[in-house]
């Protein structure tokens, strides 16, 4: 009989397989109650912090990543237009700023309506779309905040993309 054969009942709340695959893989967690747990990882920017919860009324499983980087009041609006134009793009979730943190995160969800369990892949691609965006995007932004650009000309720089390595 292989690994394949076996059939592993999933667990009924998918914070526990989250759970499971931190363990699994050596990442370093927090489950701070039943419903939610926050993974520590490192991008190649910046330290993510990426916090799953399982919200039962809606039967969803809410992913939010944070990573440290604060905007400041005067780059704002220029952020908010960054975070528009990079929506666009988005297949798999969004870019949302918080206002009265001015923290920039990364949100999605799978819904679990009807009885539906989440799968270990289904946990997995959750979190690398959620990394892959960060990693992605994080020039943007810094282009705009830290560099002064605006949101076009951050786009325009940040997405460049080479061929090959040096």
């Amino acid at each position: 009989m292989s690994l394949i054969d076996i059939e592993v009942e999933a667990p009924a709340n998918p914070v526990d397989l989250v759970e499971r695959l931190a363990a699994v893989h050596d990442w370093s967690f927090e489950r701070s109650d039943e419903d939610e747990i926050t993974l520590s990882l490192n991008s190649r920017w910046t330290d993510c912090h990426v916090s799953f919860q399982w919200m039962d009324e809606i039967e969803a499983l809410h992913v939010a990543c944070a990573f440290d980087f604060k905007v400041p009041d005067s780059r704002r609006v220029e952020v908010l237009k960054l975070l528009s134009r990079i929506n666009e793009q988005m297949w798999l979730g969004h870019f949302d700023l918080w206002e009265q943190e001015g923290v920039i995160m990364f949100r999605h969800a799978l819904v679990l309506a009807g009885g539906a369990t989440a799968s270990d892949r289904q946990c997995e691609a959750i979190l690398d779309a959620a990394m892959d965006a960060v990693e992605r995007y994080y020039p943007a932004f810094q282009f705009v905040v830290w560099a002064g650009k605006t949101a076009s000309e951050a786009m325009e720089t940040a997405l460049f993309e080479t061929v090959g390595e040096a």
